[in-house]
């Protein structure tokens, strides 16, 4: 098949186009940087990739791990936004439009909770929050304006699946995986603010299968891409701690972490909003994770990253 991955020099994408060029594909990356350049907001020559391609996985979208300054969730937005609208347009307007469009989104446009999981069918999404900082919202509303481009593109002969992707767990340097083990390996892997917030997550390796699985079989819609089981972050880091044989953490508390996460240029939405997301359709379509717990995935991810 031939893919095309709009923003695919992240993680995500590196993590994708490792595994699906081993696998035989021809893989398309567009981005600003390398590869086929786009401005991620317009039409131009990157569009004929997508015409004839089977399959279009749309990562585009500026980083998440910043500031959340108005100006950075004003490029947030527009960055998910406009590339996701530009896409649908390149479909649209393709002779011979892929079959399938997956379009990344986020697990944060869930709920803050601690009382159940958040599936696709009852979860419940957020922005209403009561005790939360007020930009917490902002946040779900990128989430979305994403998928509401994916909903209203005029796209008739492709199959359209939102991606509410959890972290993505991979041993690759400069991803989110490599972060928390430098954290870890510091010293500073203990409990955030009590460490009760959920964090989801998914290796690296169910979620190209999960990728597989949305490309082949008839799906549509949002999809969780989510080990079915979170945990609480203070069990989380302790399993971390244990992968790589660190015996101890340094807690931390809410103020801690806001001078950590100012130090770092990241924002602590990232560390204090509880995720607690489940992938409902995957299971539903048969799905079996190689890694539903996170003690054994951080065991395999750290020995790989030695």
């Amino acid at each position: 098949m031939k893919i095309v991955i709009p923003g695919g020099t992240g993680q995500v994408g590196t993590v994708l186009h490792r595994t699906l060029t081993a696998a035989g594909h021809e893989v398309v990356i567009i981005s600003r940087s390398t590869g086929v350049r786009w401005d991620g907001s317009t039409l131009g020559d990157w569009a004929s990739e997508i015409d004839g391609a089977d399959v279009v996985i749309n990562l585009a979208g500026r980083s998440v791990s910043c500031r959340y300054t108005a100006e950075n969730l004003q490029q947030m937005m527009r960055s998910r936004v406009d590339s996701a609208r530009v896409v649908g347009q390149a479909i649209s307007k393709a002779a011979k439009p892929p079959s399938v469009w997956l379009q990344m989104s986020t697990a944060t446009i869930y709920a803050h909770r601690f009382d159940a999981p958040n599936d696709e069918e009852t979860g419940i999404i957020g922005g209403r929050e009561k005790d939360v900082p007020g930009y917490w919202a902002y946040s779900v509303e990128i989430a979305k304006r994403w998928e509401a481009e994916l909903n209203e593109a005029d796209t008739p002969q492709t199959r359209k699946v939102a991606l509410r992707a959890a972290m993505v767990m991979s041993p690759d340097k400069g991803g989110v995986f490599d972060y928390l083990s430098w954290l870890t390996r510091l010293g500073l892997g203990g409990p955030i603010a009590g460490g009760r917030q959920y964090v989801s997550w998914i290796h690296d390796d169910d979620f190209v299968r999960a990728i597989a699985l949305l490309i082949r079989e008839p799906i549509e819609g949002a999809v969780n891409l989510a080990a079915p089981n979170p945990v609480p972050q203070k069990d989380f880091m302790r399993e971390l701690r244990k992968a790589w044989r660190i015996p101890a953490g340094l807690p931390a508390t809410s103020w801690m972490a806001e001078i950590g996460a100012f130090a770092i240029r990241s924002d602590t939405e990232l560390l204090l909003k509880s995720r607690r997301v489940v992938p409902g359709r995957l299971r539903e379509a048969g799905f079996e994770f190689h890694f539903p717990n996170w003690r054994e995935a951080a065991q395999n991810l750290a020995e790989r990253r030695r």
